[in-house]
């Protein structure tokens, strides 16, 4: 099918130790899809790459990841790794085919382990999901590797999900996930089961420890009234400052009352209740049963839209 990308934007290198970044945008989830590279090896990543899905029709797509694919072909990156900073819930992710199709390994934060706990309950589900079976490596807050010849670590990040992590890779890069927004937006909500506006305070706070150059990449944007266009870098220092959120050393207490306060008003995503099922599969469908189809299960009832 024909990819959704109706925005592409890269960061260029500043030099020695710093990654050049493409960024791009997914239209009908506002999702930021990344491919980091090393300018001096061309080697490279992707992360929290979109499988398209139309929760109308229950029809997936890999359109937007080809697209990455042949965007990377052409400028010459070879990619060494598929990359998640936590399972979406407004995203079908393309990891399990992107592992199939490059022959590489793909990744995502340990703690998924345990949000696969708590959504076989959700879904009364006790005997699915095994993330250790279609991850091939668990990410720990602190574990290393490298992308070409740019170290990356991984920094657990949760608040959103309670197992959130941030890629930092090279001398200058973040990829912060549903942390950040772009500063005139805010934050991410933090409403989900086993999320919690307190922790993604202290979270922010650990971001915000990075050096002020430090380019964030954010995993969502929308455009707002006064800007029309989505963007999705931003550094520490402009962050620090300009946060609609948190901007100006606004207190931990201050920020939990407003971040939960806004995320009441809140729906669900359309999708999260299909895709967050093959999330806790790398995106894989569920296997198919005795007509040759894959079928989804939706909990009726367990999360009820809140009225004022």
């Amino acid at each position: 099918m024909e990819a959704v990308l109706t925005l592409t934007r890269t960061s260029p290198s500043r030099g020695k130790g710093s990654a050049e970044v493409t960024g791009f945008y997914d239209q009908p989830t506002g999702s930021i899809q990344y491919l980091v590279s090393d300018p001096q090896t061309r080697r490279g990543a992707v992360i929290d790459v979109v499988m398209g899905f139309d929760p109308a029709h229950a029809v997936t797509d890999t359109g937007a990841a080809e697209a990455i694919l042949e965007h990377a072909d052409k400028a010459g990156i070879k990619i060494d790794r598929v990359l998640d900073t936590h399972p979406h819930a407004d995203h079908l992710m393309a990891s399990g085919w992107l592992k199939q199709r490059l022959g590489v390994e793909n990744a995502i934060g340990e703690k998924v382990i345990e949000i696969a706990e708590l959504w076989r309950d959700l879904y009364h589900m006790p005997d699915a999901f095994d993330p250790s079976r279609d991850f091939d490596r668990l990410l720990a807050d602190g574990d290393q590797f490298e992308i070409g010849a740019l170290p990356a670590s991984v920094m657990l990040t949760p608040g959103h999900t309670l197992g959130s992590i941030t890629y930092v890779v090279g001398s200058d890069a973040a990829f912060v996930n549903d942390t950040f927004m772009q500063p005139d937006v805010g934050t991410s909500r933090a409403d989900f089961p086993g999320g919690s506006a307190a922790t993604l305070y202290d979270s922010l706070q650990a971001l915000l420890a990075l050096g002020d150059d430090t380019r964030l990449f954010v995993g969502h944007d929308y455009g707002t009234d006064e800007r029309e266009q989505p963007q999705w870098e931003s550094t520490v220092a402009e962050q620090r400052r300009d946060n609609a959120h948190i901007g100006g050393g606004v207190a931990r207490e201050a920020f939990v009352e407003k971040r939960e306060r806004r995320d009441r008003t809140l729906g669900l995503p359309d999708r999260m209740l299909h895709v967050l099922q093959m999330n806790m599969r790398a995106g894989f469908l569920p296997a198919p049963e005795e007509d040759g189809h894959s079928y989804l299960k939706i909990p009726l009832n367990r999360f009820p839209k809140e009225t004022s």
